[in-house]
């Protein structure tokens, strides 16, 4: 060894998952984006989610992790892949470089969105250190999910005309002032008729709470909470994004049924009535947050196709970094004539 020269320390990848894999991540859930775009307005959902699918496992397999699966497209038997315990990542030879991560996914948020060419469509994961988001039954979760100004002025059993004074109290303006995106589902007819006699005001989705519980989230995009129950995995997701934005978030699972008491006592969920804050669904130190718009969205526009490319709006956030990106993409043809359009 020269004399000047020095012995490298090696260094854990683990440590260093938000800034090693976020950019590596954001092309995961854009390549997705791309695929179920080209099916929008088609009419044919189960292939939309289809494409998404295929395209982000394929894209999770050019990166060097060792990632596990958690929340996904279901049991292995169910899905054929992105199956909750599923293994993605390159090949790589064994190392301390190589990050262990827990990712949870959602291919195509929305999938009634893309087929009807609707609002609101995005592909989506959130990854963390193993053991960093909550292993979550398929099943639903009554949420809550409102920006940081509300922090711990809302209450899951607290009548909704208390829940929506204190948010107005919070934010300094009436309740009339208020928008609360709730799923339109006949399961939320008390709450809507609860929200409208309070006085505040409605926006109803067909699909996409998660993207939904990014906007109420952020401020200055018009949202200010989203009431209502939703999938538990979504509101895992959720929860990721809301830590990196400081938001709020609290939640319980939905468990109606005795073969869901079983199933998440197989997961190790010993209080079926618990109520989650986001700090319990995705406890990680290190999180990344990422998604893609399909369709055009509060936060991000949809997938534009031109003559020598295409275009992409993304979301890419990390926690211990404190880092909120919004990207825009241009992905080019290849040829030696092509022109990049803004």
């Amino acid at each position: 060894m020269a004399a000047t020269e020095r012995p490298t320390k090696a260094r854990s990848f683990g440590e260093n998952i938000e800034s090693d894999l976020a950019a590596k991540l954001l092309r995961v859930v854009e390549t997705a984006a791309i695929a179920s775009a080209r099916t929008m307005g088609k009419g044919e959902r189960k292939l939309s989610d289809q494409v998404a699918t295929e395209a982000m496992r394929r894209t999770m397999e050019s990166i060097p992790m060792r990632g596990t699966i958690v929340i996904g497209e279901g049991e292995r038997d169910q899905a054929p892949m992105l199956y909750i315990g599923e293994k993605v990542g390159a090949e790589f030879p064994d190392g301390p470089d190589v990050p262990e991560i827990d990712i949870a996914v959602d291919p195509l948020e929305g999938t009634n969105l893309c087929a009807t060419g609707a609002a609101g469509a995005i592909t989506v994961l959130a990854a963390s250190e193993r053991g960093g988001l909550l292993y979550a039954p398929d099943c639903y979760m009554e949420k809550i999910v409102v920006g940081p100004s509300c922090k711990n002025a809302i209450d899951l059993d607290a009548p909704v005309a208390d829940n929506l004074e204190n948010l107005a109290k919070r934010l300094k303006r009436d309740v009339e002032d208020l928008v609360v995106v709730v799923l339109d589902r006949p399961r939320h007819d008390q709450l809507i008729a609860d929200i409208r006699k309070a006085g505040a005001r409605i926006r109803l989705i067909g699909d996409g709470d998660l993207s939904a519980g990014i906007a109420a989230a952020v401020e200055g995009t018009g949202v200010h909470a989203v009431m209502g129950s939703g999938g538990a995995p979504e509101g895992v997701i959720t929860a990721a994004a809301v830590r990196c934005v400081n938001g709020y978030m609290l939640g319980r699972l939905v468990i109606n049924t005795p073969e869901l008491e079983e199933r998440i006592a197989r997961m190790g969920i010993a209080d079926k009535n618990k109520i989650y804050e986001a700090e319990d669904l995705a406890p990680g130190k290190q999180l990344i947050f990422a998604a893609t718009g399909v369709t055009d969205g509060a936060l991000m526009k949809g997938v534009r196709f031109f003559g020598e490319g295409i275009r992409t709006s993304s979301v890419i956030m990390t926690l211990r970094t404190s880092k909120v990106r919004f990207v825009e993409s241009i992905h080019l043809e290849k040829g030696p004539d092509v022109r990049v359009k803004f």
